[in-house]
This record gives C-alpha cells, sequence and structure tokens, in this order.
C-alpha cells in the first residue's frame, strides 16, 4: 500500500451519529448524506456504518452515486438532492432513487420515466426556495405543483424539503434570515395541506439546525458534516456548550504520509518551485509522498499548516507539488525516512491538527479538505 492513505474510523461515524440522535431524540427520522464519496470518506462503507448506527435514509447528489450504493446491496432510502439530467432518469427509476422536484417540466419528465417503466405513484419530495436561491419552487408555488404532482397518475408526494442558507451562522441578522425561511417552508406546507394533500415526510434541518434548531427537527433531519466529525459553521464546541449543547464529535477521518527523505539544506537554499522558500540557517528537510495530485492543496503551502511526526509540528515549506510535499526539521530532530507524518486527524493516530484548523488557516471549509482527497489515497477502514 501507498505511504499515503486516509484512516477512516467508522467507529467515529457511528459515535457521532448516536450522538446527533441522543440530541433530537426518536421522533425525527434522520438522513445521513453520503454524497461526494461520503465527503471523501467511501460512501458504500460508510453508508452501511450510518445504517448501522440508526440512519432511515441516504442522500446523494448524482444517480450514479446511488447506482453505486445500490449495486453493492444498500437498500435503504436515497434522495437524490441535485437534478438529474433526462438520459439518467431512467436509471433513477430502475435505482429507486427519490428525486427532488420542483417546476412543471422536470415534475413531467420523472412522471414520464416513472410511467415508461410501470411505477404507479414514484415518490419525489418537492424542494422549495426559501431563500437560498438555488433549486426549488417558490413558496407561493409549492400548492399547485404539489396539485400537479398529485394528479400526474404515476408520481406521489413523499415530502417537502428546503435548505438554508445561513444556519451555521451566529450573526443576529443570520439568524433571523433562519427563521424567515422556516417561516416561508411552514406556510408552504400548510398551503399543501389546505389543498387537501399530504405534504409527506417534511425535512429542512441541516447540521446547524439539527444542533440549536429542534424546532425544525420537523419529520427528518438532515445532518452532514457533523457525521464527519466536523463543526457546522461557528458552532463550535464552545458556543454550543454556552447554549447549554452538549454533544462530543470525533474526526473519522486521518490523512497520513510517510518520510520518503531526510535532506540537509543550507543557509540560503530554496526549496521547491518558484523558490518561494528559502533557508534562513543551515536545517534539514523531510520530502513526504503526497501532494495536490492526491489532495493536498498548494494554498496549504502559505497557509501556515504543519504536519506532525513524532509527535511534533513540523511547517510545510515551498510549493507543495503534484506528487511530493516539504516539511522542515530543524537541526537534529531525530526524523528519519519511514516515520509516519500526520496532516489532520484523529488525535489517537498521532494528528495535532483537525480539518477544520487547516480550513481555518487556508480561508476554506472542512467540507473541501475532505472531498477534495483524490481516488489514488488509498482508504483505509477501521473499527
Amino acid at each position: 500500500m501507498r505511504a499515503t492513505r486516509a484512516i477512516i474510523h467508522l467507529e467515529n461515524l457511528k459515535k457521532n451519529i448516536r450522538a446527533i440522535k441522543a440530541l433530537t431524540g426518536e421522533k425525527p427520522k434522520l438522513c445521513i448524506p453520503v454524497k461526494a464519496d461520503a465527503y471523501g470518506h467511501g460512501a458504500v462503507p460508510c453508508a452501511r456504518a450510518a445504517i448501522a448506527a440508526g440512519a432511515d435514509v441516504l442522500a446523494v447528489a448524482t444517480v450514479d452515486e446511488g447506482r453505486e450504493l445500490r449495486q453493492n446491496g444498500i437498500d435503504a432510502p436515497l434522495l437524490l438532492f441535485s437534478l438529474c439530467t433526462q438520459e439518467e432518469m431512467e436509471a433513477l427509476i430502475f435505482f429507486h432513487i427519490i428525486p427532488f422536484v420542483f417546476d412543471s417540466e422536470y415534475i413531467h419528465l420523472v412522471a414520464e420515466a416513472a410511467r415508461a417503466q410501470g411505477a404507479k405513484a414514484y415518490p419525489v419530495h418537492l424542494a422549495v426556495d426559501t431563500g437560498m436561491g438555488r433549486i426549488g419552487c417558490y413558496p407561493d408555488e409549492a400548492a399547485s405543483l404539489a396539485k400537479e404532482i398529485a394528479q400526474s397518475g404515476a408520481l406521489s408526494l413523499g415530502g417537502v424539503c428546503t435548505h438554508f442558507a445561513v444556519s451555521d451562522s451566529t450573526a443576529k441578522t443570520d439568524r433571523l434570515f433562519t427563521q424567515v425561511q422556516f417561516s416561508r417552508f411552514t406556510d408552504a406546507i400548510e398551503a399543501i395541506k389546505a389543498e387537501g394533500i399530504d405534504p409527506g415526510i417534511c425535512h429542512c434541518a441541516n447540521s446547524a439546525a439539527t444542533l440549536i434548531s429542534p424546532e425544525m427537527y420537523l419529520d427528518m433531519v438532515r445532518p452532514g458534516i457533523i457525521v464527519y466529525g466536523y463543526n457546522a459553521g461557528d458552532l463550535t464546541e464552545e458556543y454550543l456548550a454556552s447554549q447549554g449543547i452538549e454533544i462530543s464529535l470525533e474526526p473519522v477521518m486521518t490523512l497520513e504520509s510517510e518520510v520518503s527523505a531526510v535532506r540537509s539544506i543550507k543557509r540560503g537554499s530554496s526549496v521547491g518551485y518558484g523558490r518561494t522558500w528559502t533557508a534562513e540557517l543551515d536545517t534539514e528537510i523531510a520530502v513526504l509522498p503526497i501532494g495536490y495530485g492526491d489532495g493536498v492543496l498548494r494554498s496549504w503551502s502559505s497557509g501556515g499548516v504543519s504536519v506532525a511526526i513524532n509527535g511534533k509540528a513540523y511547517p510545510i515549506r515551498g510549493r507543495i507539488c503534484m506528487d511530493q510535499c516539504m516539511v522542515e526539521l530543524g537541526k537534529n530532530s531525530g526524523v528519519r525516512r519511514g516515520d509516519k507524518a500526520v496532516f489532520f486527524g484523529y488525535g489517537s493516530d498521532g494528528a495535532l491538527q483537525t480539518a477544520e484548523e487547516i480550513a481555518s488557516r487556508t480561508d476554506t471549509i472542512s467540507y473541501e479538505i475532505t472531498t477534495c482527497l483524490s481516488k489514488r489515497v488509498p482508504r483505509v477502514y477501521v473499527e
């Protein structure tokens, strides 16, 4: 196996889900997103672990992601969060993936695909745009579109959903906007009910709302990033504790490599492409066989990111290359070829930082850090 690998702690994923269920109670169903290869952690193993921990529904972003789960024996209900093409709709129905719909044309296309395969009352969820500006009908359109679904002869309304734009912010204006979104959503639900139509499973709570807004649980919650062990935006562990919310999350992924070489560098010598770093003193450099081709972004080169080797943090120096990067050891570090180098992850693996801490130093989010890991990084699953 490559020296570079991602260790996936499935027991941590299960612990995180159990902690979420302890917070929400048994009433709302639990939908776990395993889209984008389970945020880079591996969709099939994470899907199985999520179901074992109590997930009722899984979510994907593409039909192919759903196909992969079905072909690996995952038979839990699958929601498709994003739109698919007309050409993909045959597979959508065949693999029984539940789509979001939100306009007449798309509803008609899904109905035709369902009818072509002899499906009756095929479930769809009506997406309502309450302020995200992405997909969804406007709230005042929800009732009429729900009627179209009910009268299609091939579809049934399995649920109604929306997505929050700033629910992970603690700013007062953002908290108010989330409340506005929720109010628009519940108005849309009531309008559907007023037409005598059962709205099905109503859901809107992402990670942030799951943590701090129990009134938004409705019939199902959809926690994403917290399942994988990271905070939802501004909702840090300290903030949650200040609100009387106790929940303990553990990172599921550890990214590690090994020292492939240790080299002496003279004062005044430069390291890497562009000669962006020059040694101020005689020092040593460790070369690690991991680079942006693996998902270690070039922005880490200048983001103050360090790597843990033998329990000590060593800074990345020079530009990260496609397949390698370099860290400064100083003199007499004792680091040797073959020593484990940990970028982020679970503390017991030797990590001194999380993906979230790297994200904060490099102006991004933990989601991007984990999903950017390429397929050439082997995932090693441990319980």
